[in-house]
């Protein structure tokens, strides 16, 4: 007699696993998460079709560490600089990327781009697409001027089927929009679930790693913005990417969180027009085209996002409470970080912001999470209490203990070049990072070393 096939009921935030449905997981707290899905049938000990499937190169057992010769193979461009640059200088061959985002922020336009243009200088690319046929797709890329590239357009969600796919076309490249779409046979649960979400993430490692083949998966993110599915999925790929960008501003950012041939929170800086996403070589120049002079309330500080300078304005306007709490909004920066340096600088400084609303807002929808940027919000907040301008060609940086002390941070070097590139004649700093050195690269720019938050504010708001 047939065994008949159970049933589990599957956490969908952590995997946990349960034999009946539950209201509330016991491992992660997430309420009405449960779904059912078909347990997998045991293995037979001693099966040998288990150590060949998830083998993921040729040889067949452990080989020393001394006779393995390392296979040089160069990075393939993306036809995109500022794409490259997140990537960590192009496409790795055999590697598995995973980008996220927004719906709508433009995911799929980015990665039909660099389609295109690797379909022109290498070979044929794979796009599949589980959310859009093949009419959709084009219409984009008319738009986008993909022209008679060798790109082939698949409108699928059977990961078999895709799978066929690969092995017929044998492309240079592969992109899956999105892995969320799609569904294995071996499972009975609905595409999405953590079962088929991991199966298809790991049948697509092994071709990618056993054809050598770059694959590059679409993600879908949560109400919180982090990527839908099981942690594991993170894990298993190379290199994870975050397309972040805020809908009422035209540039967006691609953010790299993980990548095992590349540094880790690079940037990389475009602009949404009608034609596609361009990339902005010069961030810097965009974030501050539009300050204002001779404005209480306005810094610069420099931030950097992996290896990339970037000047950003910091605003803040300070103004009486008309209800019995101050508010405290801040947007751009951590909101936390933005109280606990409020009460640095009413307990160092001497500034009375008990009874007052706080706005701190970051120009442009850029966003800074590096302590480095604490001196530039604390001179903006003082110059909005005090009334007083800050001069348009300061620009600064540092971390701001609760002692009130203003502490060294790394890459100061990079921070001050690219000050004086844009035409900054005095930068405000923590006193530790001065370095004679450091003179040839400032050129013109002033450096102007700081210990504490009081020497910060009289220099900063000094004409």
């Amino acid at each position: 007699m047939p065994k008949r096939p159970t049933t589990v009921f599957v956490c969908q935030e952590c995997g946990s696993q349960s034999p009946k449905w539950l209201g509330r997981c016991g491992d992660c707290g997430a309420w009405n998460s449960f779904v059912e899905e078909r347990a997998q049938p045991e293995t037979t000990p001693g099966a040998a079709a288990g150590p060949h499937r998830y083998a993921l190169a040729g040889a067949a057992g452990a080989r020393l560490y001394a006779d393995i010769e390392l296979e040089q193979h160069p990075r393939l461009s993306t036809g995109i600089d500022e794409f490259d640059r997140v990537l960590g200088g192009g496409v790795v061959p055999g590697s598995l990327v995973l980008l996220g985002g927004e719906p709508g922020i433009g995911k799929s336009t980015l990665l039909l781009q660099a389609a295109a243009n690797m379909a022109r200088t290498i070979g044929p690319v794979l796009y599949s697409s589980g959310e859009e046929s093949e009419h959709q797709i084009k219409s984009r890329g008319e738009r986008l001027a993909v022209g008679k590239a060798p790109l082939y357009l698949l409108a699928e969600t059977c990961l078999e089927r895709i799978l066929e796919e690969i092995a017929r076309v044998k492309p240079a490249l592969v992109i899956v929009d999105s892995v969320q779409t799609v569904f294995s046979l071996k499972f009975q649960s609905a595409p999405g679930s953590i079962g088929q979400v991991r199966e298809a993430a790991t049948q697509l490692l092994f071709t990618a790693k056993g054809q050598n083949i770059p694959t590059f998966l679409v993600g879908h993110v949560t109400k919180d913005g982090s990527l839908a599915g099981p942690k594991a999925l993170e894990h298993v790929v190379d290199t994870v990417l975050y397309f972040e960008g805020e809908r009422h501003h035209s540039h967006r950012v691609v953010r790299a969180v993980k990548n095992r041939f590349g540094a880790v929170s690079e940037l990389g800086v475009f602009e949404m027009t009608s034609t596609g996403l361009r990339p902005v070589p010069n961030p810097s120049k965009m974030f501050l085209a539009e300050r204002p002079s001779n404005a209480p309330g306005s810094a610069v500080l420099c931030s950097v996002e992996g290896s990339r300078p970037i000047l950003v304005e910091v605003q803040a306007l300070v103004s009486s409470s008309t209800y019995g709490t101050a508010r405290r909004t801040a947007n751009g920066i951590d909101q936390q970080r933005l109280s606990l340096l409020l009460a640095v600088l009413e307990k160092r400084a001497g500034l009375n912001l008990i009874g007052d609303d706080v706005f701190v807002n970051i120009a442009g929808g850029m966003t800074v999470d590096e302590p480095a940027s604490d001196l530039g919000v604390l001179a903006a907040i003082a110059s909005s209490v005090r009334n007083r301008v800050i001069p348009q060609t300061t620009a600064m940086f540092g971390e701001v203990g609760l002692a009130g002390e203003v502490r060294g941070i790394t890459q100061a070097n990079l921070r001050v070049r690219e000050a004086a590139q844009m035409g900054f004649r005095r930068c405000i700093m923590p006193g530790a990072n001065i370095d004679p050195a450091d003179r040839g690269v400032a050129g013109e720019c002033e450096l102007l070393g700081v210990r504490t938050i009081g020497e910060a504010l009289d220099a900063a708001l000094s004409p």
